[in-house]
């Protein structure tokens, strides 16, 4: 099973990718996780990122392309996997529909988490408040609607996209973990 999940930060994206691995027996495939090991493994494609990160800059999407292509080569992806932090833009997911062609795969699915930002700021507020030894260093207001403006202009699109090429499948990311767990697997696994 082949995955992607969608949704602004604070949806639950990676709880709900840890969970989806788990149960299918898959691999849970975060880009930076996946450019520190190739970086670390010293491939070419890996030290390349290293200069470009080293300067500060965004690794070029082709860069990326290439190690999320090394990666799913590899035996443990032979499943399938769930990406994570990609795509996040429309020439992205271009990008990883020629990479999924050239290796004869498809995506089994993009399942979108949908929420309600004025609820994801008080979940952070509420958090923050409540964390033991301080809040985080991104759990604050104007961080997450920081990155919630990146999200809606750079990623949503991504919604539309799939959905025209039919495989995304929205569940309501509001309920709780649970409920947003069995509404996944009841639309990966139709009866």
């Amino acid at each position: 099973m082949r995955l992607i999940f969608l949704g602004p930060p604070g949806a639950g994206k990676g709880t709900q990718s840890a969970l989806m691995a788990e149960r299918y027996n898959i691999q849970q495939l975060s880009t930076g996780d996946m450019l520190r090991a190739a970086v670390a493994a010293g491939t070419p494609v890996g030290l390349a990122a290293k200069d470009i990160m080293a300067r500060g800059d965004l690794v070029p999407d082709d860069v990326v392309v290439q190690i999320i292509s090394e990666r799913i080569d590899q035996p443990d992806c032979r499943n399938g996997f769930i990406l994570d932090g990609f795509p996040r833009t429309v020439a992205q997911a271009e990008a990883l529909d020629n990479l999924l062609d050239e290796k004869g795969m498809d995506l089994d699915g993009v399942v979108e988490l949908s929420v309600d930002d004025e609820i994801l700021v008080e979940r952070i507020e509420k958090r923050a408040r409540e964390t033991v030894g301080g809040p985080r260093a991104d759990d604050n207001v104007d961080a997450l609607k920081k990155r919630l403006d990146v999200y809606h202009a750079q990623t949503a699109p991504l919604i539309a996209f799939y959905k025209k090429k039919g495989n995304l499948r929205s569940v309501d990311g509001m309920a709780d973990i649970e409920d947003v767990t069995e509404q996944i697997v009841s639309v990966l696994e139709p009866a």
